[in-house]
């Protein structure tokens, strides 16, 4: 697929390695694209990245991913699947920007033609491309109102080393806020393990 990715931070050249490895022709998009000749990765505009996709990544800092996503345009993103793995989180990582809803909420409030679909803000991005290298298997979440956006998102989860037993469907976008609202506990559980590499695992009682 053609996968067009918001952002040149770590999530998203982490995630365009991914998705380049495993066959996708992936573009990232820069507000400043003549400044990112580094990445060794095909770089280009937010609207380029946009018109390149079959599929959209928002990798940008949430508190401005409205804002940067209205830069682009709302009929180049009509029809798009939109994956949302974006947080608005504090300069100091301890507020959220969205404490009473979630950013994937309000990206499909401002972009109804848009679907989207949150997933992968519960890991950081080497757990992103390589759950396989944890100790053991974990949980990927994802949340939105469109059933065949939330299967493309599956199988784009798949191709990063995602099964299906891992990835977890936990209804509409409203649900988003439950994944953005962990990055507090992220943070904490971080802090207390030394480290952002980890995951989490959901266990459910054995069916009877």
């Amino acid at each position: 697929m053609r996968i067009g990715l918001l952002g040149t931070g770590n999530v998203a050249r982490a995630l365009a390695h991914g998705w380049s490895a495993a066959g996708h022709d992936v573009l990232l998009g820069s507000r400043r694209p003549g400044e990112r000749t580094d990445l060794a990765l095909p770089v280009g505009s937010l609207s380029e990245a946009a018109a390149h996709a079959e599929v959209l990544v928002n990798a940008t800092p949430g508190t401005v991913s409205v804002e940067l996503l209205h830069s682009i345009g709302a009929p180049a993103l009509a029809g798009i699947p939109l994956i949302d793995v974006g947080v608005g989180l504090s300069d100091d990582f301890v507020e959220l920007s969205h404490p009473n809803s979630s950013l994937g909420e309000r990206i499909q409030d401002a972009f109804p033609l848009t679907p989207v679909v949150k997933t992968l803000c519960t890991m950081d991005s080497m757990v992103m491309i390589a759950p396989g290298d944890l100790d053991g298997p974990s949980t990927v979440f994802l949340s939105g109102d469109d059933a065949e956006a939330k299967r493309t998102t599956g199988r784009l989860l798949t191709d990063l080393g995602w099964p299906p037993s891992s990835q977890l469907d936990i209804g509409g976008i409203r649900t988003a806020r439950g994944q953005e609202h962990f990055a507090l506990l992220f943070m904490g559980i971080a802090g207390g393990l030394g480290s952002h590499t980890f995951n989490i695992n959901v266990v459910a009682r054995p069916a009877v």
